[in-house]
Order: structure tokens, then sequence, then C-alpha cells
């Protein structure tokens, strides 16, 4: 079978479950549809659902932050609102030198659309994406 037959989560290590439960539930509003252990930690991890069904795994780990592009992107369709909302909840937008944004910090997509990008506490880096 190829791996296409299957469902496809992402991961994100963090350093500090707790303050990753604060952004990811608090300024996210992220949904967690079980809590886990993590390694040698009994409650480190979580599993947050996103479009209906399991789509991000965050786990403590001593490999937090590490990854130096975008981890996983959401597809919207009213970049505008979503990217309000979360800056209204305490997220920060950021900005890459070498790009024209709005005042928003959403910028023109490579092939079209718009996208923004921000980070979580331990620098792992998410995208907002939108068609239009």
């Amino acid at each position: 079978m190829p791996l296409s037959d299957f469902h496809l989560r992402a991961s994100v290590a963090v350093s500090d479950i707790r303050r990753a439960v604060a952004f990811y539930e608090g300024k996210l509003g992220l949904r967690a549809l079980r809590a886990g252990p993590s390694a040698d930690i009994p409650d480190g991890s979580r599993v947050y659902g996103s479009g209906g069904g399991p789509a991000l795994n965050v786990y403590q780990s001593g490999t937090a932050g590490t990854a130096r592009a975008t981890v996983a992107v959401w597809y919207v369709e009213d970049i505008e609102r979503v990217v309000d909302e979360l800056t209204a909840a305490g997220v920060d937008f950021v900005r890459y030198d070498g790009l024209a944004y709005d005042a928003r910090g959403i910028t023109a997509r490579a092939g079209g659309g718009r996208i923004a990008w921000f980070q979580d506490p331990d620098g792992n880096t998410f995208a907002l994406e939108a068609d239009a």
C-alpha cells in the first residue's frame, strides 16, 4: 500500500509542554483530543484536532525548536480574519527579509495566493495560506 492511502499528521517538538499547551490551546484555540506520555514525561504530549480530525502531535523533547523550515500549514479561506483573530489572541507574525508584507504580516505566496507565518514559543514555524 502506498503511504498516500493513510492519514498524515504533523509532529512538533516543544521544550515545555505546559508552555506549549498555553500557546496551542490558549492562543491558537486548538482542542486537545488526548494527552499522553512523551519519553519519560508522563503527561508530555498532546494530540490536537484540526479540520475535523487529529492533525498535530505536540510533544516535549530536547530537540525542540531545531526545525528551521515551516513545520505545518493551515489552509484558510479568509486569511485576514484568521490573522486578526490570532493577533488579538497574542500571536506575533514573522516577517522575512526580502518580502513585501501588508500591515497584518501577510505576503504573496509563490504561485499565487497569500501566506503569513508565525512561531510557537520554541521557534517552530507555522503558516496560514489562502488561495485568494
